[in-house]
């Protein structure tokens, strides 16, 4: 009999699915991160999207301490997170048709610009359609999606389409459909899930990557320091006033 405990167990399939997405979506990191650097050096804004659960990984890149200043949300009211009420309501939001378009169409988002979609399924309307409208603009599309989720489930858009086909890079989170990495006798439905887990990492390895790879053009990543080490502030103070115009998150 194993002696592992449900952490333990928990923490195996973590690693597991990071290992993989390590190993199996190194070229797709490499070519996102490249992707984000070209849009900075061009004097391009980035941006950020998530629904539900997703909108963690979304936010965790944004206004972040060693992160990318340029990283901005693009923001969905209701759909950003949980504290909306009730809760359910954002899941609703996330299969209206025409929801995308209205957010784009009030957004700074331009041509050359690049967007980040964040979504577990990308069976949504919400999703697919910001990544179709997106790149109809002129945008450059990076998506963050479970690819299995396509050959299995049936999608909510009036395409039929998932996110997965609107995007100029995919990454897969190979995360299982359900999102849940657990199961017990003694339970009767999975548990643990690990897709924030894998999402954020992926995510931090292509910020990591874009920041390498201004530096090696002799640019200087607009990164951010935290205000909790001495000089943090000043530091920040100073890049938020060169990039003042391609840093939405402090109007």
């Amino acid at each position: 009999m194993s002696d592992s405990t449900p952490a333990d167990t928990f923490f195996d399939a973590a690693i597991g699915l990071l290992q993989r997405v390590r190993a199996e979506e190194a070229g797709s990191i490499e070519a996102a991160g490249t992707l984000l650097a070209d849009t900075v050096a061009a004097d391009g804004r980035l941006f950020a999207f998530g629904a539900g659960h997703s909108s963690l990984a979304a936010q965790d890149i944004v206004y972040r301490a060693g992160g990318l200043a340029l990283m901005n949300l693009l923001v969905v009211p209701g759909v950003v997170g949980v504290d909306v009420m009730p809760a359910t309501l954002g899941s609703a939001l996330e299969r209206v048709d025409g929801l995308a378009s209205a957010v784009l169409d009030s957004s700074p988002l331009r041509s050359g610009d690049a967007l980040v979609i964040i979504s577990l399924s990308g069976r949504n309307a919400l999703p697919v359609e910001m990544a179709m409208n997106a790149r109809a603009l002129g945008v450059r599309v990076i998506g963050v999606t479970s690819v299995a989720y396509a050959s299995e489930t049936k999608s909510r858009h009036v395409s039929g389409t998932y996110l997965k086909d609107h995007c100029d890079i995919v990454l897969d989170s190979k995360i299982a459909i359900g999102d849940a990495e657990l199961t017990l006798d003694t339970i009767p439905a999975p548990f643990a899930p690990a897709s924030t887990v894998v999402t954020t990492a992926l995510l931090q390895a292509v910020m990591a990557t874009a920041a390498a790879s201004l530096a090696a053009r002799g640019i200087e990543p607009p990164l951010l320091r935290s205000g909790n080490v001495d000089g943090g502030h000043d530091w920040n103070s100073r890049v938020f006033e060169q990039y003042s115009d391609r840093i939405f998150y402090r109007h």
